[in-house]
């Protein structure tokens, strides 16, 4: 095995359980928190059959490429992968070990491609914004009484309908994330997977969710933990459902990749604002300190990113 090649598989196997640890809680943690009571084994189950039915799908229907072609403006490097390259995912594991809600778009993708970081930021800054619009337009207008009810219901047992409900909305919001984020992983690998390479990559990705699942989350988990009622089954439904439209509405916008980090922040930023003027649970200071952080940390990321980008150009 040549250098280039043991870079491109540390890369991948690096950037999965990256992305796995960092970005997936996005989309799996508030079925974490909403479901800590049931076997970790199960939840790992459930998500790892839609990993598996994604990966496959997109494989068979995009000519070996279970990126669902988010890679074409991401070229193989003409040296092949470089060490520069496997940094990224290093300082994304760093990063996560911390609690950091790092984009994985910019830190992982914008080292292959520096000249597309303008358009990813300003895809990204434009799913922000709308997520946060539509979280605070539907939370405040629409959604304020039903989370009232949820808020003063909250030692209720669910009904098995409710359970089936969020299962089903977080398999939907699952396989957009996958859609959007699988390029992030499979950046480091050949842009057309031969199928010894699908079925390792779908070992090791199962492997990993698997590890995730059984620490529950790890420390991203707390920015979930830490928003209002995001352990209530009922509300995490409906965050997963407007996740999950969001995602579908930019993954047919075009083939950009785009921060999903950004998009997750900037919902919970609106449904927060919401929450706390219709709870009152939270201070609105106390609100707006929660979402500026957070939006730091998500920065620190993009600062990271165009650093590493920086010494890919200077050194690649």
């Amino acid at each position: 095995m040549t250098l280039v090649e043991i870079y491109m598989v540390a890369g991948f196997l690096l950037a999965a359980y990256a992305v796995v640890s960092n970005d997936s809680i996005q989309t799996l943690g508030t079925f974490l928190a909403s479901n800590s009571h049931r076997p970790w084994w199960v939840l790992s189950l459930f998500s790892s059959s839609i990993l598996v039915a994604v990966l496959v799908y997109g494989w068979i229907s995009n000519g070996g490429d279970p990126a669902y072609g988010r890679l074409e403006k991401f070229p193989m490097p003409d040296g092949g992968v470089q060490f520069i390259h496997v940094m990224a995912p290093l300082v994304l594991l760093v990063l996560t070990q911390f609690g950091v809600p790092v984009s994985t778009t910019f830190l992982v993708l914008t080292v292959f491609a520096p000249k597309n970081i303008e358009s990813m930021l300003t895809k990204s800054a434009i799913g922000y914004v709308v997520a946060f619009l539509v979280a605070l337009l539907l939370y405040s207008l629409v959604l304020g009484k039903l989370s009232e009810h949820f808020h003063d219901t909250k030692d209720q047992e669910p009904t098995a309908t409710l359970v089936a409900l969020q299962w089903a909305s977080t398999g939907f919001l699952w396989a957009q994330w996958l859609i959007q984020d699988l390029a992030n992983i499979f950046v480091f690998l050949p842009r057309q997977v031969e199928l010894w390479q699908l079925l390792l990559a779908i070992f090791a990705l199962v492997v990993m969710q698997a590890i995730m699942f059984f620490r529950m989350g790890g420390a991203i988990q707390k920015i979930v933990l830490s928003k209002t009622g995001t352990t209530d089954i009922r509300a995490a439904t409906i965050v997963d459902l407007i996740f999950g439209v969001i995602l579908l509405v930019f993954k047919e916008w075009n083939n950009m990749p785009m921060s999903t980090t950004w998009v997750f922040l900037g919902l919970l930023a609106g449904r927060e604002i919401a929450m706390s003027r219709l709870l009152g649970e939270k201070t609105l200071q106390e609100t707006w300190r929660l979402i500026f952080t957070d939006a730091g940390k998500a920065f620190l990321g993009l600062v990271v990113s165009v650093a590493l980008a920086y010494l890919a150009v200077t050194f690649g």
